[in-house]
């Protein structure tokens, strides 16, 4: 009998309920972005973070505390998308 109260550590997830399942790990294509626009926001996310501190492009001053370094993060969630793009994106 099923308890919601206990959570049971052991069982593996039912294949069948994909309603919990929804993950931010999943490629952009399949939320409706064309594949093209994920992989030029990667590219333009790589070329952000491989820019040097204070170099060419900078959205954010990093000598802010907190908020200086939310632009990087930014960049590396383009790029993870761009990578899930990549390895997901025709299945």
């Amino acid at each position: 009998m099923f308890d919601p109260t206990k959570i049971e550590v052991f069982t593996q997830p039912d294949p069948e309920d994909k309603t919990k399942r929804k993950t931010i790990f999943e490629p952009l294509s399949s939320r409706g972005f064309p594949r093209w626009l994920v992989f030029a926001l990667a590219a333009i996310g790589l070329v952000y973070i491989l820019n040097p501190t204070f170099g060419l492009i900078e959205l954010i001053p990093d000598n802010l505390p907190i908020i200086g370094n939310l632009d990087e993060g930014a960049a590396f969630m383009l790029i993870m998308y761009g990578v899930i793009e990549l390895l997901n994106g025709k299945r």
